[in-house]
């Protein structure tokens, strides 16, 4: 619980007939990281010698074609089967998603799996490619005849077929529209070329331009358009149209209804092909990339004319499973290397949380921060204790809190049910709106006031010594209380981890000389208050005081007594839980107040517009407190919390294993 997975390294090394199995063992159980052997084999001059590095399998390139091809084809039938779906579908997308069916795969070399891979999509895609064929021609077609509109829009004075404009044998003519003010000084320039021109203006929709036709011989085409560009002539490319624009322009509209009909007939076909091979397609696409992991794996081995050997962390309790797999897989034809991680030299080891059902989901919340370091203090179960009770605190509704946790059964029984980060996420919810809930019942917050001011009774859980707007003093000091006592866990983690790491300056400046002081503040405050240890006491008190400072000005420089300022922020800054219970309860009473005027005010529709101010005004209340009790609860571990100790990692352990979510090997 306090401590990630113990970890070792494992060395194995199998013949060359045998490595393929041994792979496939342990990429089915998944209880190996494997690495890069060849950093390892460097540092061991006798061991470089004898071996060189393993190269991928003559696989690898056929099976990332066959991955690239197969990605392609499950998007086209993905997109096709998720056409359609409204808001309806998106709900129950996340309320109620479809599980996926696995389905069995036998288990065969990379070889006969490549041909069984080609075999199934070369089914699919004689189906998909005449389906993608038809689909492309009318895309096709449509842009055309978009263009053809768009033409004929621009052009839509001309009252004539538009085909006359297109070039002859002889001439050029040249289409465009120009600046008004322009078009008699163009004329006149253009007749400066040659006597063989004709040009035509006819009026544009808009007022400031002019649409031009310049006829001329072919030989003289280059010099009208050079011409013309001096004028900042916008030239239509004419295309391959007939008929007159209000022809063309109909002609269209009635070809792309018939269009969206042929395309609706064409997606029902691919629709159709989706349904039968959809499942099948995401099962191949599955085996491909397990297929390719195992393929390019090899490349982190080593190897000799006959044997291969790699290198894997493995936790400490899998050691034997692991080698017994590999023995078995192998045949006995194996040897193993053990070597565990020496001291603090940890920094490289890769983590493996082991906490318990109720702290695994806010694994999420400190990998969401940084991983924890090997050798240092797992501070989930704090955060899986305090969070909840941190967001339940700047809540402080029952209703509010409600709400927050039946969310979170949504998405543990919709999401959570395929995404691990949404059954994490659906949990933490969950445990956070009861805190609320509870907290609310005792502090008098029930939708604010609502009970009291519209329901005309007291809520019977109300604690009255911590009601919220009565004695929010009570209410600082249990919070500041908090902020103290946790604050001060995250010194002794702080210290157990410097001097665990032989930190001891660290811990001097970092931890122990806040203990000094709290005792010194302490004994200063109990000479004060208490005649019997009276000056005896104060004095004490100063000593210490003095302690910390020298410890931090040893530990940290003459501006170490800087951070005094620092731990007194840390502390105060968990007065934010008053200032968010209190902004919570604060709103939702505004909102209760304004509909119960607006209903006493207001004849015939006052109930109405109450009841429309009292459900907007909660829901939008609601909506910010959430969020802002969210990331307040978050900050108070992320910046008081774990900078008292949190050192931090590199690595997640990644087991090497094989993905089967769509698949189950029938083995």
């Amino acid at each position: 619980m306090f401590k990630t997975a113990r970890m070792r390294k494992i060395r194995i090394v199998t013949l060359d007939k045998y490595v393929a199995p041994t792979v496939d063992a342990l990429h089915e159980q998944g209880l190996v990281q494997i690495s890069d052997i060849s950093d390892s084999v460097q540092q061991d001059p006798e061991l470089a010698e004898l071996v060189t590095p393993a190269k991928s399998t003559q696989y690898t390139g056929k099976l990332s074609s066959l991955l690239m091809k197969t990605n392609g084809i499950s998007e086209l039938l993905g997109n096709s089967l998720s056409e359609g779906h409204g808001i309806k579908d998106l709900i129950k997308s996340f309320v109620s998603p479809d599980l996926p069916v696995q389905k069995d795969v036998e288990d065969l070399d990379t070889e006969a799996f490549i041909a069984k891979a080609e075999e199934t999509l070369s089914q699919v895609e004689s189906k998909t490619h005449v389906i993608e064929g038809k689909l492309a021609a009318l895309d096709s077609e449509t842009s055309e005849l978009k263009s053809n509109k768009s033409l004929a829009r621009h052009l839509s004075n001309f009252d004539m077929d538009l085909a006359l404009l297109k070039d002859s044998k002889y001439t050029s003519t040249t289409v465009g529209r120009i600046n008004v003010e322009s078009a008699s000084e163009i004329k006149t320039k253009l007749s400066n070329l040659t006597d063989e021109l004709d040009m035509y203006t006819v009026p544009s929709d808009d007022k400031e331009y002019v649409n031009i036709v310049v006829v001329t011989l072919k030989e003289f085409n280059d010099d009208v358009y050079s011409t013309l560009r001096k004028f900042d002539f916008e030239k239509i490319e004419i295309g391959n149209v007939e008929g007159t624009p209000q022809q063309i322009i109909s002609n269209a509209d009635a070809r792309l209804k018939t269009i969206e009909s042929e395309r609706a007939t064409v997606k029902s076909e691919l629709r159709v092909v989706a349904e039968q091979w959809d499942d099948d397609i995401l099962a191949l696409k599955e085996q491909i990339e397990n297929e390719k992991e195992k393929n390019e794996i090899l490349s982190a081995f080593v190897q000799t004319k006959d044997a291969y050997m790699l290198e894997a962390w493995v936790p400490v309790k899998d050691t034997e499973k692991v080698e017994q797999l590999v023995e078995k897989s192998s045949e006995g034809h194996c040897a193993f290397e053990l070597i565990e991680v020496e001291g603090t030299d940890d920094e490289d080891v890769p983590i493996l949380q082991q906490n318990g059902w109720y702290a695994k989901p806010f694994e999420f919340l400190v990998d969401m921060y940084s991983p924890v370091r090997y050798n240092e203090i797992d501070p989930t179960i704090f955060v899986a204790i305090m969070f909840p009770i941190f967001f339940g605190f700047c809540l402080t509704d029952a209703v509010y809190g409600l709400i927050v946790s039946l969310i979170g059964v949504v998405l543990l029984k919709g999401l959570g049910k395929i995404k691990q980060s949404m059954h994490a996420f659906g949990w933490i919810l969950i445990w956070s709106g009861l805190w609320a809930v509870i907290l609310g019942l005792i502090t008098n917050g029930f939708i604010g006031d609502f009970p009291e001011r519209i329901m005309g009774f007291r809520l019977p859980t109300v604690f009255a010594p911590v009601e919220a707007f009565v004695h929010p003093d009570t209410i600082l000091i249990i919070a500041i209380a908090i902020g103290i006592i946790y604050t001060n866990i995250g010194f002794i983690i702080g210290a157990i981890d410097n001097l665990r790491y032989g930190n001891m300056k660290e811990a001097i400046g970092s931890q122990f000389c806040w203990f000094v002081l709290e005792a010194g503040v302490i004994l200063l405050a109990l000479g004060y208050l208490m005649p019997a240890i009276g000056m005896i006491g104060m004095v004490l008190g100063g000593v210490l005081i003095l302690a910390c400072i020298g410890m931090l000005v040893y530990a940290n420089g003459a501006y170490g007594v800087m951070d005094i300022f620092g731990f007194m922020g840390d502390v105060l800054s968990y007065a934010r839980l008053l200032a968010l219970c209190l902004a919570t309860g604060g709103i939702a009473m505004t909102v209760n107040i304004l509909a119960q005027m607006v209903d006493s005010m207001i004849p015939f529709v006052g109930i109405v517009l109450a009841v429309i101010i009292f459900i907007g005004g909660h829901i939008a209340n609601f909506a910010f407190q959430v969020l802002g009790a969210f990331i307040n609860a978050l900050r108070l571990n992320y910046v008081e919390f774990f900078s008292q100790f949190f050192m931090g990692g590199k690595n997640k352990f990644e087991a090497f294993k094989a993905s089967r979510t769509f698949t189950k090997s029938k083995n």
